[in-house]
């Protein structure tokens, strides 16, 4: 004879009934199982991951009719996010462009800009190119934009957020 577990009312996998019950002869249907002793009933709400990160660039990228755009959004990174452009010619000729290539696919919105791609991040000022690397490590290694430093004057540690909402707060 084939056992297998019994579904409860609640989605939850009752143990089979020992031989012999009511159950396990086709009877009465199992009881559910209580739940452990210290165990709270009613869990708070799942967690949400945070997935988009806003940013505002040091100087802002000037498209090509002469507008700045400063204010933009980075995503989390996917595997696939590394690996893919490490199969791009530019990446296998000059390891450097790595992430260029990379931001271009993470940066999800920039200022007003239709699309953002590596083409708009190779011709971003340095700073800015910068402040993106050290903004996806932020994100992707910590999993939040805040960073520890150091006061260089009194050598007092504090928090700063690398995304921050104004010049000067980043």
């Amino acid at each position: 004879m084939r056992r297998t577990a019994v579904r409860a009312a609640g989605g939850g996998v009752l143990p089979p009934a020992p031989s012999g019950s009511a159950a396990a002869d086709g009877g009465a249907a199992p009881v559910p199982v209580p739940e452990p002793a210290g165990v709270p009933v009613a869990s708070a709400p799942p967690r949400r991951l945070q997935t988009e990160f806003p940013f505002e660039l040091p100087r802002g990228y000037v498209d090509d009719a002469g507008t700045v755009h400063r204010e933009g959004v980075m995503r989390l990174a996917t595997a696939r996010d590394e690996l893919v452009p490490l199969r791009d010619v530019r990446v296998q000729e000059n390891p450097a462009y790595l992430s260029v290539v990379l931001l271009g696919r993470v940066i999800t919105r920039l200022g007003t800009l239709a699309m953002v791609h590596d083409g708009v991040v190779e011709n971003m000022f340095a700073s800015d190119l910068a402040f993106l690397q050290d903004f996806y490590r932020q994100v992707n290694a910590e999993g939040h934009t805040r960073a520890s430093v150091e006061c260089p004057h009194c050598a007092e540690p504090f928090e700063i957020d690398l995304g921050g909402s104004r010049l000067g707060e980043s």
